[in-house]
């Protein structure tokens, strides 16, 4: 029965792991793709191992990961494998990898022949370092890309050592390029008629954050050393310690100053040249937080907060992981789902971010167990039921 997903009718071949490749491939499948996971043998992606915590015997990131898909195991080294994933490439309409540069060329499944098996085939290639230049070979890993791409420099307080982004922002936003060039070419294949090649590198999606910080070195030649959590550009806008915590506030533009200054009875500020306006008031920020933080110290965060956002002055708390989950906003807008899985019931997910109005994404089917849908698929391309046992039993396609 049609599911009315923006997506559905799309098949996606996902021979990734770990992160980008999977995260790309989660949002393809949020949006009714299907997606039909690939898994190495003895054991699948590397992340159903990485824990605790475990849900079953899949880590409960895997599982996070993972939903909406099918998972087939197959021996890709092996003939018998190669030509199950043959029949399953010409029939797809997205193909998804993310070895090591070479790889999927020696094994038979680069982009040139695997254009000879599906010649309309998206075909999204996920490196460290792009598939040329003097790096192409290494592998790829978040936090060498983070610290590659000037992300580590710029992040933490001043004069502490490297600190890396909390969330692997390499992979994740890797991830969300590889969807945006996939969707691209989709488009594209829609008024064309043919297929194409695409990649994305963690080392570039991690730099292609660096707005600021690199449009500062691109302009003056200055390099961006760490701020903490202030804003690189434009104060007040960063976090403040109050009676027993922290909060943040974002001040930046003048009318919010105004709010912020009278509802502090510091009025007498705006006629100090140092915070007059914006370009003074980033030049003199470490100045300002000093005056500001004493007065914000005088009050709980709570009290803080109240205040402020009564008075529009936009303000926030920041939480914890269970302070996050127990917001009545993020409750509100379905962003904690709850889904069977067969090693848990009631499973929570974090909800599709986009809303479409039409097309709405959905979360429909736990993260698959390895291998669970090996029978099912090889059916559907016409294997025999022996032959399924043969080549299950001889670990071609490998279950749980």
């Amino acid at each position: 029965m049609p599911s009315n997903q923006s997506l559905e009718g799309i098949t996606v071949i996902d021979c990734s792991q770990i992160l980008a490749g999977p995260f790309c491939s989660m949002l393809l499948a949020d949006h009714g793709a299907r997606v039909i996971k690939v898994e190495k043998p003895n054991g699948g992606d590397d992340v159903r191992t990485w824990g605790p915590p475990f849900i079953g015997k899949d880590s409960s990131a895997f599982v996070q990961l993972n939903r909406n898909k099918e998972s087939i195991s197959l021996d890709i080294k092996e003939e018998q494998g190669k030509k199950i994933l043959r029949k399953l490439i010409k029939n797809a309409d997205v193909l998804i990898e993310n070895s090591r540069v070479g790889t999927m060329d020696k094994l038979g499944f680069g982009y040139k022949d695997t254009k000879k098996i599906n010649s309309k085939i998206i075909y999204c290639s996920i490196t460290g370092f792009g598939t040329d230049g003097p790096y192409a070979k290494r592998g790829g890993f978040d936090l060498i890309a983070q610290g590659m791409s000037g992300l580590m420099s710029i992040t933490g307080h001043p004069d502490s050592p490297p600190v890396k982004v909390g969330v692997p922002i390499a992979d994740l936003n890797t991830g969300m390029f590889a969807m945006q060039g996939i969707l691209s070419a989709y488009i594209h294949r829609l008024k064309k008629n043919e297929g194409q090649y695409l990649e994305v590198s963690l080392l570039e999606s991690a730099l292609a954050y660096t707005m600021y910080e690199s449009s500062i070195y691109f302009t003056t030649g200055k390099i961006s050393t760490p701020d903490g959590s202030a804003h690189r550009l434009t104060a007040p806008y960063q976090a403040f310690k109050t009676k027993d915590g922290y909060i943040n506030i974002g001040a930046a533009n003048q009318s919010n100053w105004e709010r912020l200054i009278k509802v502090l009875g510091m009025e007498k500020l705006n006629d100090d040249p140092d915070f007059s306006d914006s370009k003074n008031r980033q030049l003199n920020k470490v100045k300002l937080e000093k005056i500001l933080e004493e007065i914000f110290i005088t009050k709980s965060s709570k009290e803080w907060i109240s205040i402020l956002i009564e008075n529009s002055i936009p303000s926030g708390p920041i939480y914890n992981m269970e302070e996050v989950w127990n917001d009545e906003q993020v409750r509100h807008r379905n962003m904690d789902v709850k889904l069977d899985h067969p090693k848990q019931k009631n499973s929570r997910n974090i909800g599709v971010a986009v809303k479409l109005s039409k097309t709405p994404g959905e979360i429909k089917t736990p993260a698959p167990l390895y291998g669970e849908h090996s029978k099912k698929i090889l059916k559907e391309l016409g294997y025999p039921s022996d032959e399924i046992k043969f080549l299950i039993n001889s670990n071609i396609c490998g279950m749980q």
